[in-house]
């Protein structure tokens, strides 16, 4: 039976009851084991001190909690024929998950050494957090998550980016109440204001509510209960409540709780695909309460457990060295009836599988959950079709987002029938000149809209929120359930995702060792507003330091692009949006700049990743070059060619190179990154021996970390941005950084040997140029005639 199709709750007999109770009761008794077996799996003889690990690391608390949701996931799935997916959101439920995969068979077909037997459960047992073995979390090792649970706050959105454009898919999310305390959980439950109930699949979060974190009461389970349901409600869900902590009472509660809560989802999307009901929907979500640590020990060493935060981690800290300890954990095991649950081989008995689907429609199996199996090539038209026309260099200006706009415009288009193309960003694609992608998709609204608004589209597959983290998880989950995307937003705050992008990062350099994970198309960002065009914002809005983040991350999973005009921004956007298993960030301005290079100049000039421009410079192959001027980004670009010129006129003798760096990994060493260069293609490049002055775009500092090691280094001098910013005029950004053109000129003057004396005058009125900037701009309120009017005539 599919989503959209209604089937009204029933009451369990007493057969499926027992299978209920059976399969969770088979999953709590599994989930202990892993956290403190490494021998005797099924308690076969008496516990001894030498079964137990030496170190016991996991979290108990959680696990009863979500195997009851994963038990009954099971049943309404299976009952209904659903295609589900489950993001699981407390941290500390590997456990659980670990155990239900076991269960289902998915993890003994992803790892077939771990057998659904007594020894692939001792397997399943002792390889949990031990060395060689798998996480503690909910990781990229386990069967049907996209989730990485060690770090809180993501669950909801990710959940939401897997139902976008899935129509048939539910997708269950459980909220620790730890996680729901996270500010970027707060904001995601608004993604419910964006969901489509034609074109997208359901989100049914349950709040597990259970009372505590590592050592102290949640807020939530806190709250009186009209309290909490007021706020869930002003989220604008309708709540569905689970309480107790008697197993077969929960068990009905759950059943019909998870019964209902799939009626209302079909009887929304039946309203909005069939009777063409507009209204914004009140999905449903279910507010579950069970004691932390349910089933456990109830006192230990005199202290109350069960249903406190002493339940989280580990119950039983001392079990080889503590013989009470060593009977309580084994009275534990037993309590859950082990022999009723696996028969002597160490199978699951029939009673234990009842309620499990079949084939991918088992949470561990579900396509959904390895989204590389279901991707598709994006339909990219030929570059040439959105390029500018360059017949010379700098002879012309364009705004490089603005042109890349046209480009993805025509990307929404293509892809309005398959709809597995999303651009996200936080109130900003207007203003980094991407709007002309709402020709071909509005904005994804599904809130109150007035007169005045404008592109807001129910079925819109362009998402602004106010909140970075947000736009991450959806985007995030959106790419691990099979589908592409863009992350367009200010430098300065990108920074917010910091955090969030570092465990993407993690998953994609682990799914890389996996096998059996497909790969997935690449979470690519696109800074603008960059830090030397917020002249107008100010200090608070110039921080270009995301690059320098993702530098220090697993080299094979990251790319960090600086395209210096339109042209080179389309090679490089069609570059990525083809890529896989990559985090790309590619730096990129909306003000107008020159036009250096052609399209067939771009695309070589971008796949090589760093070259000379001859036409810049002053070499002419009969002799080494006296210096080398090297630059990365757009405006550091600009002013290099301009000191270029100043050279070329006031030093004509003066042998200068020009080299632009588009990837700037290529500076690194070969082995250290697949993009860098060896010794001898950077010497050969940079010179081994001769002065470089390089403006980056970023602070100067990652130059001198990524060429620290080559032969030149230290000859090499690198002007950046300094954390000196202000609301100014754009050339006074870059002369209060010294990464002006005229203070370019005056580190070769200096660094060059001989030109000190015999260039005097010339270093004098560079610096001349700069001290009358200084007083013309607070003067006038703008930059210089020569500045502002600047053109490239070389």
């Amino acid at each position: 039976m599919s989503v959209d199709q209604q089937q009204a709750p029933t009451q369990l007999t007493e057969n499926e009851l027992r299978s209920l109770d059976a399969h969770w009761r088979a999953a709590n008794y599994l989930s202990v084991g892993q956290i403190y077996l490494m021998a005797n799996p099924l308690v076969t003889e008496p516990l001894r001190p030498e079964h137990v690990k030496p170190r016991l690391l996991g979290h108990w608390g959680t696990s009863p909690g979500l195997n009851l949701v994963y038990t009954h996931l099971n049943r309404v799935i299976k009952t209904r024929d659903l295609d589900a997916l489950c993001v699981w959101g407390p941290g500390h439920g590997g456990p659980a998950v670990l155990a239900n995969s076991w269960l289902e068979g998915s993890y003994s077909q992803t790892y077939p050494d771990v057998t659904r037997d007594a020894a692939g459960m001792a397997r399943l047992f002792k390889q949990f957090s031990f060395p060689g073995g798998v996480p503690s979390h909910v990781a990229p090792e386990t069967p049907g998550s996209i989730h990485e649970g060690g770090e809180l706050g993501y669950s909801l959105s990710h959940a939401y980016g897997a139902a976008l454009d899935n129509p048939g898919l539910l997708v269950a999310c459980v909220i620790g109440d730890g996680e729901a305390e996270t500010g970027p959980l707060a904001a995601s439950w608004h993604s419910n204001k964006f969901l489509d109930p034609v074109h997208d699949g359901a989100v049914l979060p349950i709040l597990h509510l259970n009372g505590y974190k590592i050592a102290n009461p949640t807020v939530l389970s806190r709250l009186p209960e009209s309290e909490l349901d007021e706020l869930l409600r002003g989220y604008g869900h309708d709540l569905i409540h689970v309480t107790g902590d008697d197993p077969a009472a929960v068990h009905g509660a759950m059943a019909r709780a998870m019964d209902t809560a799939v009626d209302r989802i079909a009887a929304i999307q039946r309203a909005a695909r069939e009777d063409g009901v507009t209204d914004r929907p009140r999905w449903p979500v279910i507010v579950l309460r069970t004691p932390k640590g349910w089933t456990g020990p109830a006192e230990v060493d005199g202290l109350p457990v069960e249903g406190t935060w002493r339940a989280h981690q580990v119950p039983l800290a001392a079990v080889r060295d503590n013989p009470e300890h060593l009977r309580q954990l084994e009275q534990w095991l037993r309590s859950y009836r082990p022999e009723e649950l696996f028969d002597e081989q160490g199978a699951p008995r029939p009673d234990v599988l009842a309620c499990i689907p079949h084939g991918a429609r088992r949470l561990g199996a579900t396509p959904y959950a390895n989204g590389g199996l279901l991707l598709r090539e994006l339909p990219l038209s030929p570059l040439e079709k959105y390029a500018v026309e360059v017949d010379k260099p700098g002879a012309t200006l364009h705004e490089p987002t603005r042109v890349l706009g046209d480009m993805l415009q025509d990307v929404m288009a293509a892809t309005a029938d398959r709809r597995d193309f999303r651009l996200v960003g936080p109130d900003e694609t207007a203003s980094n000149r991407l709007q002309a992608v709402y020709a071909a998709s509005g904005k994804a609204w599904q809130a109150e809209t007035l007169p005045v608004d404008e592109h807001l589209d129910r079925h819109g597959r362009v998402m602004e929120i106010l909140s970075e983290h947000t736009c991450q998880g959806w985007l995030e989950g959106y790419l691990l359930t099979g589908r592409h995307g863009l992350f367009s937003c200010y430098e300065a705050f990108v920074h917010i995702v910091d955090s969030m992008v570092n465990q993407h990062i993690k998953w994609l350099r682990t799914t890389r060792r996996l096998p059996w994970r497909a790969p997935i198309a690449s979470l690519n960002y696109l800074l603008t507003s960059h830090v030397w065009r917020q002249d107008h914002n100010g200090f608070s809005h110039q921080d270009p330091g995301f690059v320098d983040h993702i530098l220090n991350k697993s080299p094979e999973a990251v790319r960090v692009y600086l395209p210096p005009d339109a042209n080179t921004l389309l090679s490089v956007a069609d570059h990525i949006l083809r890529s896989r298993d990559y985090v790309n960030v590619v730096v990129a301005g909306k003000q107008p700049c020159f036009d250096w290079l052609s399209m067939g100049e771009a695309k070589v000039h971008c796949a090589r990743g760093a070259g000379i421009w001859e036409w810049a410079g002053t070499e002419d192959g009969s002799r080494e070059p006296d210096v080398v001027l090297a630059c990365a980004g757009d405006v550091p670009t600009q002013e290099v060619l301009a000191a270029a010129q100043l050279l070329r006129r006031h030093l004509p003798e003066l042998a200068v190179r020009v080299v632009n760096v588009v990837d700037i990994a290529r500076l690194l060493p070969a082995e250290e990154h697949p993009h860098g260069m060896t010794d001898f293609e950077y010497d050969g490049l940079f010179t081994p021996d001769k002065p470089v002055l390089f403006a980056y775009h970023g602070y100067p500092w990652l130059i001198h970390r990524l060429a620290y090691r080559r032969t030149g280094h230290r000859n090499l001098h690198v002007r950046g941005y300094k954390e000196i910013g202000t609301t100014t005029t754009p050339f006074d950004m870059v002369v209060s950084n010294d990464l002006d053109r005229y203070r370019l000129v005056m580190d070769v003057i200096d660094r060059v040997p001989g030109l000190a004396v015999r260039a005097a005058a010339v270093r004098q009125a560079m610096e001349d140029v700069r001290q009358r900037h200084h007083v013309w701009i607070r003067e006038h309120g703008m930059d210089l005639p020569e500045v502002a009017d600047w053109t490239w005539d070389g």
